[in-house]
C-alpha cells in the first residue's frame, strides 16, 4: 500500500533520427508502480516487444499477491516469456525483445526491477544517485568506474548490451537475469526512470538539475529533458519518468551578491565566441548513430560433433549468458565453472565427467563464480580412476540440476558463504555425500542421498543447509551431528530405521 502522496509524469519522443518509437513507459500513481521500456529489434518487432511487457506487467502488478519483489520476479519474467513466444511465432519479429526498468512504491521504500541499460536515478537533498547497474559493456566499466560519465556517452560500444527481456525463456528466480533492490524513498526524494536516449546525450547532473527547476511540476521537467535529448543530437527514442514524493522541492540555495559592476573581458568574448562555433559541432558529432546492438546468448558445443573438443576450450570461449552443450561420452579434465554460464549435457545423463589425467584435483570445481548452472552430468569414479571429490564449490552462486555423482572421496563439497542450490540429483556411494562448511546456506532439494561411506549431509562452521524432498537412507550417518535440524523439512523421507546422527527422526 502506498501511504504517501506521489506527483508524476511521463512521456516518450521518437527522437530526431528514427521515425518510429519503440520505447513505452506505465504509470500508476495510485498502486505505486512505475516503467519503462525500451524495445529493442527494429521497426515492428521492438514496438511489439515493448507493448507486451507493458501489458504482462501491468497485468501482474495489478494483482498485489505476495511481496513486491516476487511480484516483479514474476511479472518481468512472464513478459520476457510472453515476448520469445511471439518471436517464434511470427518471422518479422524474429529476434525482438526489450530493455526495462520498473519500480513499486511501498510506504517509505521503492522496491526496483531491472533488466538492461535503461536506468534509475534518485534525486534528494541537491544530489543524484544511479540506483541501476546497466547491463552493459561500457556500462559495466562506468559502474567499476574505469570510464569518466562523459567517456561512456561517448564510447562507440555504449549501444551494446548482454542482459535483455525476451530473448531466452527465464524463470521469476533465475540468477542473472532480473537485478531486483529495495531502495529508501523519503518523501522529499525524486525518482526518475529512464531510456538510454536520454542518459547517452544528457549528463546526470543535467538530469537533476531539470527535475529540481522544476519541482512540484514533474511534467514540465519530463519535456525539458527531452527536449535537451533531441538538442544534443536525438539520435534514440527517449522517454522519461519522474514521480516525486509529497515533500519533494528544490535544495535551498544560498544567493551570492553579484559586484557592482559587471564586465565582461577581451578573452571571454574570445572563449564566448569559441562556444558558439565548437558546441554544435560536439551535439552533432554523432547525429546518425547505428541502432543497438544486442549481444544475443550463444550455445557452444563440446565433444566429437561440436565446435570444440573439449569442455574447456568451450568454456574458455564462453561468456556471460552462453550456453556450452556437450556431447555424450566421457571426459577426462577437470572443468571449471564460469560466471553466467550454462553448462550441460546435450541429452540429461550421458555426458560423463571422470578423473583427469594429471590427477589430483575435482571434476568440477567453481571459485568466486556466479550464475553459473551445471545441469545433467554424471561424475564417476573408481579405483582406477579415483577423485578427491565430485564437485567443489568456494564461494559460488551455482545451480545444479539432475546430476548423478558415485564414487569420489566426497561427492558434492561448498565453502564459504554463497548458497548455491542442488536438486533433483543423485549422490550415491561416496565416501562423504555432501559436505558443507562456513556460513552457507545451500537449497538441497529432491535429491537421492543414498549408500555414503560417512555422511549423507554433513555441515560444518556454521552452515545451514536448508533440505526439502530428499530421500536420504543407507548412508553410514544420514545426517551429521552438526546439521541443524530446523533447516531441515519435514517433506524429507529417511527411510532407515535408525535416526539420523544429526537429531530426532523426521
Amino acid at each position: 500500500m502506498v501511504k504517501t502522496r506521489l506527483r508524476c509524469a511521463g512521456a516518450s519522443d521518437p527522437g530526431r533520427v528514427r521515425q518510429n518509437n519503440e520505447d513505452r513507459f506505465y504509470l500508476d500513481a495510485e498502486r505505486g508502480f512505475f516503467l519503462v521500456v525500451d524495445g529493442l529489434g527494429g521497426e515492428a518487432a521492438g514496438e511489439r516487444a515493448a507493448e507486451i511487457a507493458v501489458d504482462r506487467i501491468r497485468a501482474r502488478l495489478e494483482r498485489q499477491t505476495g511481496s513486491a519483489e516476487q511480484r516483479l520476479r514474476e511479472a518481468i519474467a512472464v513478459a520476457n516469456n510472453e515476448i520469445y513466444r511471439a518471436a517464434g511465432s511470427n518471422p518479422e519479429w524474429a529476434g525482438m525483445a526489450c530493455v526495462l526498468t520498473a519500480v513499486i512504491v511501498e510506504d517509505t521504500s521503492a522496491v526496483v526491477g531491472h533488466v538492461g541499460d535503461s536506468r534509475l536515478y534518485k534525486i534528494r537533498g541537491g544530489g543524484i544517485a544511479k540506483v541501476t547497474r546497466d547491463h552493459s559493456p561500457v556500462g559495466e566499466r562506468e559502474d567499476s568506474g574505469e570510464l569518466k560519465e562523459d567517456e561512456a556517452m561517448r564510447h562507440p560500444r555504449r549501444n551494446e548490451v548482454f542482459r535483455d527481456v525476451g530473448s531466452a525463456e527465464h524463470a521469476p528466480d533465475d540468477l542473472e537475469f532480473i537485478d531486483i533492490e529495495r531502495i529508501p524513498f523519503q518523501p522529499d526524494s525524486a525518482l526518475l526512470l529512464c531510456s538510454d536516449g536520454l542518459s547517452d546525450q544528457v549528463t546526470s547532473q543535467t538530469i537533476r538539475h531539470a527535475v529540481e527547476r522544476h519541482a512540484n511540476d514533474p511534467d514540465a521537467a519530463v519535456h525539458e529533458l527531452i527536449e535537451a535529448a533531441n538538442e544534443a543530437g536525438g539520435k534514440d527514442n527517449v522517454t522519461v519518468a519522474i514521480v516525486e514524493g509529497e515533500q519533494f522541492a528544490a535544495p535551498v540555495v544560498e544567493e551570492r551578491k553579484r559586484p557592482a559592476g559587471i564586465w565582461i573581458s577581451r578573452p571571454a568574448v574570445f572563449l564566448y565566441g569559441m562556444l558558439l562555433v565548437l558546441v554544435p559541432v560536439w551535439l552533432y558529432r554523432d547525429f546518425l548513430q547505428p541502432p543497438p546492438i544486442v549481444i544475443r546468448p550463444r550455445v557452444l558445443t563440446a565433444g566429437p560433433s561440436g565446435q570444440f573438443a573439449t569442455i574447456g576450450a568451450a568454456l574458455a570461449e564462453a561468456r556471460r549468458g552462453d550456453t556450452v552443450e556437450v556431447d555424450g561420452g566421457e571426459y577426462q579434465e577437470q572443468v571449471r565453472l564460469k560466471t553466467g554460464v550454462t553448462l550441460r549435457s546435450r541429452v540429461p545423463r550421458e555426458a560423463i565427467l571422470r578423473a583427469a589425467p594429471a590427477g589430483g584435483g575435482p571434476a568440477v570445481s567453481a571459485d568466486d563464480v556466479t550464475g553459473a548452472r551445471l545441469s545433467g552430468f554424471r561424475i564417476l569414479a573408481d579405483a582406477q580412476m579415483p577423485l578427491p571429490a565430485g564437485i567443489v564449490l568456494i564461494n559460488s552462486q551455482v545451480e545444479m540440476d539432475d546430476l548423478e555423482v558415485a564414487g569420489p572421496a566426497i561427492g558434492v563439497e561448498i565453502r564459504g558463504t554463497a548458497s548455491p542450490v542442488l536438486r533433483a540429483s543423485a549422490i550415491h556411494d561416496c565416501g562423504e555425500g555432501i559436505l558443507i562448511a562456513g556460513a552457507s546456506q545451500p537449497w538441497l532439494s529432491h535429491n537421492a542421498i543414498q549408500r555414503n561411506g560417512r555422511d549423507g549431509v554433513e555441515a560444518r562452521d556454521g552452515a545451514r543447509p536448508v533440505l526439502v524432498g530428499n530421500v536420504i537412507e543407507k548412508n553410514a550417518v544420514d545426517l551429521g551431528s552438526d546439521v541443524n535440524l530446523d533447516t531441515v523439512h519435514e517433506r524429507n523421507f529417511f527411510l532407515d530405521v535408525k535416526p539420523p546422527r544429526g537429531g530426532r527422526k523426521k
